[in-house]
C-alpha cells in the first residue's frame, strides 16, 4: 500500500498564509504545472454590453468584525484580484488589482467542481449518465474502493467516507497531499506516494456507508470525472469545451492543469478569465440559453436550487455560521446554495474564488482573489456583499 511522508515541507501550506505566493499559483498556474486547453470555439466572442460607469459609487458593505467597508475597502480586505458584475446582462462593475489582466485565465479553484457538476447533469438529463447506478458500472477499474462502490449521486453530494492509503482522514492535510500528486515541486523530500489521479483514488478505501455523511473531498469529484470521460469517450477539457465553453461566446481559451498521465485535475484545476466565467454563469442565469440558442437543458439551469432533495448529506450547516444561526448552506450536484431569499446559488473556491449567481436579484458576480486562509485572519463575508450589490442595483 502506497503511504505519504507526514506534512513536514512548509511550501504545502505556504499558499494558506501567504497571499504573494498565493498570488502567484492563482495567475500563472500554466506556468507551473503541464496543462490543456478548453477551446473557446470559432464563433468569437460574445459583446458583454456596458452600463453608464459608477454603478456601485458610494456602497457601503458589512465587513469582518461588522465594520462598514467602501468598495475598495473590502476589495483590499478580500485581496481581491478581479471583481465583474453583471446585472441584466449588463456589465456594471469591472475591475482588476495586483497585476491581474482582463485577457489572462486566473485560478478557479474548487468553483471547477460546479462546472464539472452542470455537465455531469447535463448527462444524467439527457439519459445518457444514470445517477443512482455505482460508480463501478463506468469505471471497473475503482473496484474495491470507496469510490467504486458509491452512486453517481454520492459523488455529486459529497457523499462518501474513505481514507486514503490507510491514513486516518483529514480534510487539510489530504488538500495537501492531493496536490503532490498533481505537482512534483510540491513534494516533501523523500515523497513515494502517488505521482498521478488515478494511482491517488486507488488508495482510497471506505470507511463507512456511502450516502450518510457530508464530506467535502476532492476524490470525489475525480472518479466523477474519470465516470464522465468514461461516458463521452473524450478529455474533461474536449467534453467541457464541445457542451459550455464554445458555445457562450468566450473570448479565450480556458485551461485544466494536468497529472503526469494527462489527466485534467477536474475538482481545482480549471483557470479562465473572469469576463468568460461571467457569460457562464449569465447563460446558466438565463434558463441555459445564450440568446436562442439552448447551451445545457433549461431543466437542468433552473433547478440547480429548486432541485436539492430534502435530507443528509445534501443539506448542511455553513461551516462558519454561529451554532444558533438560521442561516444554512445545501449542497448539490456540486453547487453551493445559501437558501438566501432570491434563489442565488454559487460555485466557490479556496483563496476567494466565487461566480455567483442570483437570478431574482438578475445578478452574475465574478470575484478572484488571493485570500489568506488562517484562524488569524477574519475572512471577508463575500456572499453579504454579493447580495448588498444586488439589491442595491435593483432598487
Amino acid at each position: 500500500m502506497t503511504t505519504m511522508p507526514p506534512l513536514s515541507d512548509l511550501t504545502w501550506a505556504r499558499g494558506f498564509t501567504d497571499p504573494a505566493w498565493a498570488r502567484r499559483h492563482t495567475t500563472s498556474g500554466r506556468e507551473t504545472v503541464p496543462s490543456r486547453a478548453v477551446w473557446r470555439g470559432g464563433d468569437g466572442p460574445r459583446d458583454l454590453p456596458a452600463a453608464p460607469p459608477g454603478a456601485l459609487d458610494g456602497l457601503s458593505f458589512t465587513g469582518p468584525g461588522g465594520r462598514t467597508l467602501g468598495l475598495d475597502q473590502l476589495l483590499a480586505e478580500a485581496e481581491t484580484d478581479a471583481l465583474l458584475v453583471l446585472h441584466r446582462g449588463r456589465l456594471v462593475h469591472e475591475q482588476y488589482l495586483h497585476g491581474c489582466r482582463p485577457h489572462e485565465p486566473h485560478f478557479n479553484a474548487s468553483a471547477a467542481k460546479s462546472y464539472l457538476g452542470l455537465l455531469a447533469a447535463a448527462l444524467i438529463h439527457e439519459g445518457h449518465l444514470d445517477r443512482d447506478a455505482e460508480v463501478v458500472t463506468y469505471v471497473p477499474e475503482l473496484a474495491g474502493t470507496a469510490f467504486g462502490e458509491a452512486t453517481v449521486d454520492h459523488l455529486l453530494h459529497m457523499g462518501t467516507r474513505m481514507s486514503y492509503a490507510g491514513r486516518r482522514y483529514d480534510k487539510a492535510l489530504e488538500a495537501q497531499r492531493y496536490f503532490a500528486v498533481l505537482a512534483p515541486q510540491l513534494r516533501p523530500f523523500g515523497y513515494s506516494g502517488p505521482a498521478t489521479i488515478r494511482e491517488h483514488l486507488a488508495t482510497a478505501r471506505s470507511t463507512g456507508a456511502p450516502g450518510v455523511e457530508f464530506r467535502y473531498e476532492n476524490g470525489n469529484v475525480e472518479a466523477l470525472a474519470e465516470v464522465l470521460r468514461r461516458v463521452t469517450g473524450v478529455t474533461t477539457s474536449a467534453h467541457l469545451s464541445d457542451t459550455v465553453w464554445s458555445r457562450i461566446g468566450a473570448q479565450e481559451d480556458a485551461y485544466y492543469s494536468v497529472d503526469a498521465e494527462g489527466t485534467e485535475a477536474a475538482c481545482g484545476g480549471f483557470s479562465a478569465t473572469a469576463r468568460d466565467v461571467a457569460r457562464l454563469g449569465e447563460m446558466i442565469r438565463c434558463g441555459g440559453a445564450v440568446g436562442d440558442r439552448q447551451v445545457i437543458p433549461e431543466a437542468v439551469a433552473s433547478t440547480i436550487v429548486s432541485g436539492v432533495p430534502d435530507g443528509y448529506p445534501r443539506h448542511v450547516r455553513f461551516p462558519a455560521a454561529p451554532a444558533a444561526a438560521p442561516a444554512t448552506l445545501s449542497y448539490h450536484d456540486l453547487w453551493w446554495i445559501p437558501n438566501d431569499p432570491y434563489g442565488s446559488f454559487m460555485a466557490s473556491g479556496i483563496h476567494g474564488q466565487r461566480l455567483f449567481i442570483c437570478p431574482a436579484l438578475d445578478l452574475v458576480v465574478v470575484h478572484y482573489a488571493s485570500q489568506i486562509v488562517s484562524p488569524a485572519v477574519p475572512q471577508v463575508p463575500l456572499v453579504q456583499a454579493f447580495l448588498t450589490i444586488g439589491n442595491h442595483l435593483n432598487t
